[in-house]
Order: structure tokens, then sequence, then C-alpha cells
């Protein structure tokens, strides 16, 4: 009986070390995957721009809105002498020193809270338990990745293939894009994982054990060597993987699936359009130049102007109850479950808006934009289905128009370039010559297929059965 329970114990002291060196010698554990692993000829029917070895330094692509550089003057570009030149550098030097310290400090912590040293601390015991239940529960399997820019990005990936289920979710795989405050040993991945897909968490450079700073360049740089990892190694087809991001997760995902267009799917929960207006809601009236010089040039995280550039299936989830992601001055009082959340600020709304207006211009042009603006402001799954119904919006209809100008897309430019991963590529011209009626059902046709309202806050949990893939036509 002794030996019995002195193998017991012993067995519970090995697995305590196991678990210690698991947890605290990230950084000993060997690279699994680099992101020049990838060979030419395993990249050749990718769209995305590839990555030399002398841009390595620089990091990935990324895209840059007009924010940079016109908007800003607001006016053009005239010629000037090397002197004139010289002036202004000298006359910017304060404000830009002044925003390089603002992100570098306190900018760092509120846009990434997650990246401190003393959270991360905080929440060592309950990440330890994540991983392990990722590892016993699910057969996790842990992994280095080094991106470009040397940081080495920890990643746990859980592998359904062998069981993808009756409906073969299994045969998918999530990659999930957590928020700023979220590690993927407990994050945003429960949901798809519990629904049966097969996904792959991965942690900001800086956040668990992953190294590095979490600024947009270093993130993208991470998602990078993320898809690559997904592609390449684990040899998950391009249209079977989905990208999955919560809250600021939102701008890696948008990123992956612009710069990979063959990507499956994407779809962004609890997430925003732009980070200007949410850093103005924050911070101080009298810092507004200041804010919005250190958003553009250390955290532009234009999420929209990404999600344009995406011609796959997209499904946007709306919480109702979400005050993170919402500019409005109003702040409930009391929580209630029967509290209607005051949707009218989500920033959510705007990156509906702008997606459909980049794919459809035609059915949300006038009417049709201040049809879906009016349906955005609904605050229940009740009301949402009220107003929805009372413009008798004829489905199949919807489909069937879709459809047939798909088809005809498919006649005319079989023989150009302009038939992209996902069919033709947008924008769509569809709508054209349609009665005032007709835009407006087809455009609360679309705005219903790709946003998705829950009645949950900012941080709740996702359930799993509301995890779903995007709808396609």
């Amino acid at each position: 009986m002794c030996v019995i329970c002195f193998v017991k114990a012993l067995v519970h002291v090995f697995k305590i070390y196991l678990t210690a060196n698991y947890t605290y010698n990230f950084r000993s554990w060997p690279v699994d995957f680099r992101w020049d692993d990838v060979r030419a000829t395993g990249a050749g029917g990718s769209g995305h721009r590839a990555l030399t070895c002398a841009a390595a330094a620089a990091g990935v692509w990324l895209l840059h809105d007009a924010a940079l550089g016109g908007d800003v003057l607001g006016r053009p570009r005239r010629a000037r002498s090397q002197v004139q030149c010289l002036l202004q550098q000298i006359r910017e030097l304060p404000s830009q020193l002044a925003s390089y310290a603002l992100a570098h400090s306190l900018g760092r912590w509120l846009v990434y809270p997650g990246s401190m040293f003393l959270m991360t601390r905080a929440l060592l015991p309950l990440l330890q338990q994540g991983q392990e239940r990722l590892v016993e529960r699910y057969h996790g399997r842990r992994a280095k990745l080094v991106a470009c820019d040397g940081n080495e990005i920890d990643t746990m990936f859980m592998d359904r293939r062998q069981h993808p289920g009756s409906n073969g979710r299994g045969l998918r795989l999530v990659i999930c894009c957590e928020g700023n405050a979220g590690f993927y040993e407990m994050g945003c991945l429960s949901a798809p994982l519990e629904a049966g897909y097969s996904v792959l968490g991965w942690n900001h450079p800086g956040f668990g054990g992953s190294t590095g700073a979490p600024f947009p360049q270093h993130d993208a740089n991470a998602m990078d060597v993320v898809v690559k990892y997904a592609l390449h190694r684990l040899h998950f087809p391009p249209e079977h993987v989905v990208i999955y991001g919560w809250s600021i997760g939102g701008f890696t995902a948008t990123w992956a699936t612009m710069t990979y267009p063959e990507l499956g799917a994407l779809v962004l929960d609890a997430t925003f359009d732009d980070l200007v207006p949410l850093a103005l809601k924050v911070m101080p009236h009298s810092w507004k130049g200041l804010v919005v010089r250190t958003v553009r040039e250390h955290f532009n995280l234009n999420v929209a102007e990404q999600l344009c550039c995406y011609p796959g299936p997209v499904l946007l989830l709306r919480r109702t109850q979400d005050d993170v992601v919402s500019t409005s001055s109003h702040l409930p009082t009391l929580p209630s479950q029967d509290m209607e959340g005051d949707v009218e600020g989500n920033r959510g709304n705007e990156l509906l808006l702008r997606l459909l207006q980049h794919r459809y211009p035609s059915v949300m042009a006038c009417e049709g934009r201040t049809v879906v603006t009016r349906w955005l402001r609904t605050s229940s799954l009740a009301q949402e289905a009220a107003f929805y119904a009372r413009y008798r919006v004829d489905d199949e209809w919807c489909v069937a128009m879709l459809r047939s100008y798909r088809e005809r897309c498919q006649k005319e430019l079989v023989e150009t370039r302009a038939w992209g991963p996902h069919g033709p590529t947008f924008p769509w011209l569809v709508g054209q010559g349609l009665s005032l009626r007709r835009r407006r059902q087809l455009a609360l046709f679309l705005a219903r297929r790709h946003l998705k309202n829950l009645e949950a806050t900012h941080c709740s949990p996702l359930e799993p059965e509301d995890f779903q893939l995007p709808w396609g036509l």
C-alpha cells in the first residue's frame, strides 16, 4: 500500500515538474516553425505579398490609410525646398517626441493591458490551469513560432480532423485572435473549440509566453507566421481556414484575410472600425490632437479598411450591451437582466456600413444606407425581428437576385482576372434599376446576413451555439 502511495506521489510530483517547465521555461522551448520555413513551391497559389529576407527587419506589409497623409494636412502637397522641409521637421519634433512617449507608456498600457507584467503574474495560475485543460482534455499541442521580426509566438493547436463529427466541423481550422487582455489559455477560443472545430490559438507579442511588444506591426508579423504555420505545417487547405477575431483581435483577423484572401471565412466579434473614436472617448478633450497623432502613428488599427479588402464571407457579431466599443455617452447605472443595450454608438455599426457600402454600393445608396442605419438602432432581438418584418423582406427573392447577378458575372468575366477566390470581385453593381422598396429590402437582407446581434456584454464568454460561420451565397 505504501509503495502504491509512493508511486502516486512520484507521478504527481513529476506532473507538477513538467507543468512548471511547460509554463515558465518556454524560452528554452525548441522552435517548431519559422516565418521563412515556407518554400516557394508551397506558396505557389497564394495571392499575399511575399516577404523577402531583406525586408524581414521592417516586417510584413501594413495598409496605411489616408489619415496618415492627406487627411492630416487637409490640402494638396506642394513642392517645398529642403530648408522648408527641415523647418517643418523641427516644428513637428516636440509633438513627435510627445506622441512616442505617450505610445510607449500610458498608451500601450491602455491599448494592450494584457502585456503588463503585473497582469501576467496575477493571471499566471489561471493561465496554467487553462494550459492544462487544453492539453489534457483536448490534446492540445503547444508550439513556438518565430516571426520575421524575431519575436517568439506562443501557440496552442487542437486537432479534430481524426474525429470531425457528423457535421464535419473538425475539418475546419479556426484561428483565434484574442482581445487586448486575452490569452489563448482562457480566451475566445473556447467557443469554437466546444462547438467542435479544430482550433489554433496564439498570444499577442508580449502576452504569456510570446516575446516582444504588442504594437500593430509586431502583431501583424505574428499573425503572418501563425497563418503560414496553419497552411504549411498543419496542412489545412486555405478554404478550410476561418479567422475569428474578438475585440481588438479584429485588427489581426482582418489583416490576415486581407493579406491571404484565399482564406475561407472571417468572423468578427465585438470589434470596431477604427481606434481613434474609442481613444478620444476615454482621453481628455484637450489632448485630442496628441491622441489622434499617437493612434495614427503607433496604434493605427484601421479594421474597417482592412475588412473591405477581403472578398470572402464575413459575419459580424454585435453585442447589444457592449459599452467598451461604444462611443455613446450613455452608461447604464444598474445592471439588469432586462436591460436593453444602447447600440446606437456601437462602432460595429460603422463597420457593417463600411463593408456593405464597399461591396454593394448601388444597394446602399441613399435610402439603403438610411434603412440599415435605422435597423442598427434596434436594441433587442425582438425589435430587430419586428423591424425586419415591417418591410416585408422576401428572403427568397433576395437570394435569387444575388445569385442571378453572380451567374451573369461568371459568364461575362470567365476569361478575365476579375474572378477572385470567392467569386466575382467586389464591388457588385447589383441593385441598379430596382425600385426604392426593393432596394430597401435587399439592403436589410444583406445587413441581417452580415451582422448578428447577441444580447451580451463585451467580456461575456461567447456560447458555442452562437459561434457560426458566415452566410454564403
